[in-house]
């Protein structure tokens, strides 16, 4: 079975569906790229992926460790190129409770860097991660 099936519905808009589960998730191409802006745009995805796969591996090992990450969050802005134009860099930073051991927080740190999206990601684009602990 595929992964997605999705369908163009007009106006650089397109809509995805997960096979498996059928959620959907919208794309619109962005206001820079004469799009509405209305949706993630296909690099917004590829952003938000890393983001997600990094915390999803970090909640993999949190568990393994019988670690709670339930409050962290995590920002990711997307910087493209314009020549041509593509994503050049993606910066991901996390925000985790300051209780955690240092032991913990190298764990953590080296799970979310070594994600499946991390290590598939062209090696051009730059992949700045910080780790906030507060």
């Amino acid at each position: 079975m595929s992964t997605a099936s999705a369908r163009y519905t007009g106006q650089l808009r397109t809509e995805a569906t997960h096979n498996a589960s059928g959620n959907t998730i919208i794309t619109d191409a962005p206001v820079d790229n004469h799009g509405r802006g209305e949706a993630f745009s296909p690099t917004d995805l590829v952003a938000a992926s890393l983001g997600a796969c990094m915390m999803t591996i970090m909640g993999i090992v949190a568990e393994r460790h019988q670690l709670d990450l339930t409050s962290v969050t995590y920002e990711v802005t997307k910087h493209m190129a314009a020549e041509p134009r593509r994503i050049r860099q993606i910066d991901v930073q996390f925000r985790l409770p300051a209780s955690l051991p240092e032991k913990e927080r190298a764990l953590l740190e080296r799970a979310a860097r070594t994600c499946p999206v991390a290590l598939s990601l062209n090696p051009e684009i730059v992949q700045e991660v910080s780790f906030v602990y507060e």
